[in-house]
């Protein structure tokens, strides 16, 4: 009769086994399909954090006013660390963040991967708008590529926000030798650009969801919070992930040329 019993509870072990492979099977399934991602809340970043993303990086500006970038880099909760940082640089013709110097050269100095964006304008000359980018700007190897911050339209129809934002992205392009970036949210992009620009990598701002941002194209870094908090920054700032691994993020990096 031991022996019995034995069979018949070895028996329900392997069921309930398969059983519980078949639910979370069905779970990963349906988060896949879905695009449904977890999330923890960390009281020390204050937001809901996508845990399934291994790079984690935020960005800032003048806003963010003085930063102790060793902070940022040495707050660690769990397996969540700042991994890189996207630095305002400039803004239309003329404007230049007034915080961008100190926080480009702490940055590096403390270990965050750092990057540079401009806020762009339709309605102002795209040249004047990259030249100006390119005498504030100074990337160096292991440094992001530049960012193209498109999100207001300014009145101006989709064919001349697409023909002047090309105009600097091809200037970028040229003065930096790699591709640049786009930031911008899901809407701004389908209503404005198109399919046009879907060769250039993506940053795409979709706040507060539970699931992947609902873009119909393949994206690069998602800036998922605007409301999180991290150590040696006084105010509220971005949180943004990295789709992909340490691998794939260090081959984006701009390279030493070669002589």
């Amino acid at each position: 009769m031991a022996k019995s019993r034995g069979k018949k509870g070895w028996a329900l072990f392997i069921f309930i086994f398969q059983m519980v492979v078949i639910i979370a099977a069905g779970l990963i399934y349906y988060q896949l399909r879905t695009g449904r991602l977890n999330f923890v809340r960390y009281a020390e970043f204050g937001i809901d954090m996508p845990v399934d993303y291994e790079i984690h990086g935020i960005d800032v500006s003048k806003f963010q006013k003085n930063i102790n970038w060793e902070a940022v880099e040495q707050m660690q909760v769990d397996k969540i660390h700042i991994t890189f940082a996207f630095i305002k640089a400039t803004e239309g013709i003329t404007r230049q963040d007034g915080n961008f110097k100190q926080n480009w050269s702490r940055a590096k100095k403390a270990g965050v991967v750092r990057g540079a964006y401009h806020f762009f304008y339709a309605t102002r000359d795209p040249l004047k708008q990259a030249i100006n980018f390119q005498n504030v700007v100074q990337l160096e190897p292991g440094d992001l590529p530049p960012v193209l911050d498109i999100e207001v339209s300014n009145g101006q129809p989709p064919a001349v926000i697409r023909s002047t934002a090309r105009v600097w992205l091809e200037e970028m392009k040229k003065a930096y030798g790699v591709k640049p970036i786009i930031y911008t949210n899901v809407h701004f992009y389908e209503t404005y650009l198109g399919d046009e620009f879907d060769d250039y990598p993506l940053w795409v701002a979709h706040y507060y969801r539970k699931k992947k941002p609902a873009s119909e194209r393949n994206w690069l870094f998602w800036q998922h919070n605007d409301g999180g908090r991290v150590n040696g920054i006084s105010t509220a700032v971005d949180f943004n992930v990295f789709r992909g691994d340490s691998l794939a993020f260090r081959k984006l990096l701009i390279r030493a040329k070669k002589h």
